[in-house]
C-alpha cells in the first residue's frame, strides 16, 4: 500500500502544521524518517530491490494483502513499496495509545489525500492546520442533532419504500437482487434527499446514476495511485479521473445554484444544504464560502452513502448466512413495531439486537478499514517505539476488530452478542473504531446508524433472505470496502407481523451451520470459516 498521498499536495497547500500552528517536518513520506528505531519493527520476508515487499501483492486488494501480513508479523509491522516504507498498527494497546488526542492527531495520508483534487479541504480530507474543516464542522454539527435526525426519518422511510418496491418487482419476476448495487442506490438517495433536497432517480434507472459512476471512478483512481511509483503510469486513468471530478463539480454546482435561487426541491426545510448556505459560525460569524459548500456537499454525498451501503451489504450477507440470527432480529422488529405500518423515529433506537447485527458486521468488515494518526510531538508509542513529531502510522481497523486478545479465539465468527451491554462494558476502550477516532471522527455517525438500523429492520420484516449456496464472500476495495457480486434470493414473509414467540420458535428450529464444514465460505483475511 504505497503512499503517494502521504504529503501529496504540500507544495500547493502549504506545509502542514500541528495544533499550535507550527510547521510540521515535511517529507515524512517514508517511515525511516519518522521512526528512529524502525529496524525493531518486523517486515515481510523476501524483500527485493525497487519493489520492496510487493512481491506477490495484488493491486486490486492491497488492504487484504496487508491484513494477511498482519496475522504473520504481529500487532505492529512495516511494509515497503518502491522507495517508501510504512508502519501499520493493529494491536489494541498500540491503537489505544494512538487514540490519545493530546499526543496524536489525524494524519491525512494514503488514498485520502488523493481525494483532495475532488473535495479539497473538506471535513474528511483537510489537514489539521486548515481552518475550513473546523468551520464546516461547527456549522453542520446541529444538522446531526436528535431534532434534525427526527426530521430526516420520514424521508428515510420514503426512500426505503422505493427500495422495497424495487425488490418486490424483482421477486415477482423471479430474480435475485443485487445487494451492493441496491444499497448504493438507497444510501445515495437518502443522503441526497435528507441533506440536499435532491432526487437522483436511482431506482428508476437501469444503470447507476452517472454521479455514482463518477464517484466510484474517483475512489478507484485514488486507490490505484497507491499501487504505482508515479502517477505518470496512470495517464489515461488520470484523464478519466479529471473528467469524473469535473462531472461531480458540475452536478453539485447546479444543485447549489438551484437552491440559492429558490428552485431546489428541499429549499427552506432546514436540511444540510440550507445550513451550509444560511448558517453563520456561532463563534466567528463566518459563512461557508461557495467553494467550501461545494466541497462539503460532495463529501457528504460520497462519504454519506459509500460506507453505509457497504455496511448494509455486509450485514445482509451475514443475516442470509445465519437464519437463526435473522429470526431473532425479526422477532425483535415484530415485538417493538407491533402493528404499525411504519416505525416512528423513537422505535428505531429500541431495536437493540438489530443494531448489534449492524455493529458486528462493521466489526468484521469496517467499510472505512483504516485510519492514520500522526505524532503531535516527539513521543514513544506505547512505551516501546520512538516517534518523531510528524511521524505517522496506519491503524488497521479491520485487524484491530479481529484482535484475539480482545475478541477471543473465534474473532472471525459472526456473533452479534459481542455487543450486548455487559460485553461492551467489559472490553477495553478504543478496541472498536468503525467511524475513526478523536475530534476528526465521522460527523455523520448517528445518521448512518439510524438509517442502516431502520433499513435492516424494514427488510427483515418484509422478506426472508436466501443466500446463493455457491457464493463465497469477495471484498472489493476502492478506499472503502464492499462485498463483490453479492446477490440474494427473497421470499415474501407469509406472516409479516408474526409475533415474537412465533419468530423465536422458527429460530430454534433452524439448523445451526457447521463452522467446521469445509464448504463453508472462507474469510478473505484469515481463510477460516466466515
Amino acid at each position: 500500500m504505497a503512499d503517494t498521498a502521504t504529503r501529496t499536495g504540500d507544495a500547493a497547500d502549504g506545509a502542514p502544521e500541528d495544533a499550535s500552528g507550527d510547521p510540521l517536518p515535511k517529507g515524512f513520506r517514508s517511515a525511516e524518517q519518522g521512526w528512529p528505531e524502525l529496524e525493531r519493527i518486523p517486515h515481510p520476508p523476501r524483500r527485493i530491490p525497487l519493489l520492496g515487499d510487493l512481491l506477490g501483492a495484488s493491486r486490486h486488494t492491497p488492504l487484504q494483502d496487508t491484513l494477511r501480513y498482519a496475522w504473520q508479523l504481529g500487532p505492529i509491522f512495516r511494509r515497503k513499496a518502491f522507495h517508501r516504507e510504512f508502519v501499520f498498527v493493529w494491536g489494541h494497546s498500540l491503537a489505544a495509545d494512538l487514540a490519545d488526542e493530546s499526543r496524536f492527531a489525524k494524519h491525512v495520508g494514503l488514498g485520502i489525500a488523493n481525494l483532495r483534487p475532488v473535495v479539497g479541504d473538506a471535513l474528511f480530507t483537510a489537514y489539521n492546520h486548515e481552518p475550513n474543516w473546523q468551520t464546516a464542522h461547527d456549522v453542520l454539527a446541529p444538522g446531526f442533532s436528535r431534532e434534525a435526525m427526527a426530521a430526516y426519518h420520514p424521508m428515510m422511510l420514503d426512500v426505503a419504500a422505493r427500495l422495497t418496491g424495487h425488490w418486490d418487482r424483482e421477486l415477482a419476476a423471479g430474480r435475485t437482487v443485487d445487494v451492493p448495487g441496491d444499497m448504493t442506490k438507497l444510501t445515495l438517495e437518502t443522503i441526497a434527499r435528507t441533506g440536499f433536497g435532491h432526487d437522483f432517480g436511482s431506482f428508476e434507472r437501469d444503470r447507476l446514476h452517472p454521479f455514482v459512476t463518477a464517484m466510484v471512478g474517483t475512489l478507484t483512481y485514488a486507490q490505484r495511485l497507491n499501487s504505482v511509483p508515479t502517477p505518470a503510469l496512470l495517464r489515461r486513468a488520470g484523464r478519466r479521473n479529471d473528467a469524473d471530478i469535473a462531472y461531480l463539480h458540475r452536478t453539485v454546482d447546479d444543485l447549489v445554484r438551484a437552491r440559492a435561487g429558490g428552485g431546489g426541491d428541499g429549499g427552506g426545510q432546514g436540511d444540510l444544504l440550507d445550513r451550509m448556505l444560511d448558517t453563520v459560525h456561532p463563534g466567528t460569524g463566518e459563512r461557508l464560502s461557495a467553494e467550501n459548500v461545494r466541497r462539503q456537499v460532495i463529501t457528504f454525498l460520497v462519504a454519506g452513502h459509500e460506507t453505509t451501503s457497504g455496511a448494509l451489504s455486509f450485514a445482509l450477507h451475514y443475516l442470509a448466512l445465519h437464519p437463526e440470527i435473522a429470526a431473532r432480529a425479526r422477532a425483535e422488529v415484530d415485538r417493538v413495531w407491533g402493528d404499525a405500518d411504519v416505525p416512528g423515529y423513537e422505535q428505531v433506537a429500541k431495536l437493540r439486537y438489530v443494531r448489534r447485527v449492524l455493529d458486528e458486521a462493521l466489526r468484521l468488515w469496517p467499510t472505512a478499514p483504516a485510519f492514520a494518526r500522526e505524532a503531535r510531538e516527539d513521543t514513544v508509542l506505547a512505551g516501546e517505539h520512538p516517534m518523531r513529531r510528524g511521524a505517522w502510522a496506519l491503524v488497521l481497523t479491520a485487524m484491530l476488530h479481529r484482535d484475539p486478545e480482545v475478541w477471543g479465539p473465534d474473532a472471525d465468527r459472526f456473533d452479534p452478542d459481542r455487543f450486548e451491554a455487559p460485553a461492551v462494558r467489559a472490553r477495553a476502550a478504543h478496541t472498536y473504531k468503525p467511524f475513526g477516532t478523536g475530534a476528526r471522527a465521522c460527523i455523520g455517525r448517528q445518521f448512518a446508524l439510524h438509517e442502516a438500523t431502520l433499513v435492516l429492520a424494514l427488510l427483515l420484516r418484509r422478506y426472508d433472505l436466501r443466500p446463493d449456496p455457491a457464493y463465497r464472500l469477495r471484498v472489493t476495495e476502492r478506499l472503502t470496502l464492499m462485498p463483490e457480486g453479492l446477490r440474494l434470493g427473497l421470499e415474501r414473509r407469509t406472516t409479516p407481523r408474526a409475533t415474537a414467540a412465533v419468530a423465536v420458535a422458527v429460530a430454534v428450529a433452524v439448523e445451526q451451520r457447521d463452522d467446521g464444514d469445509p464448504s463453508a465460505p472462507g474469510c478473505p483475511v484469515h481463510r477460516s470459516a466466515d
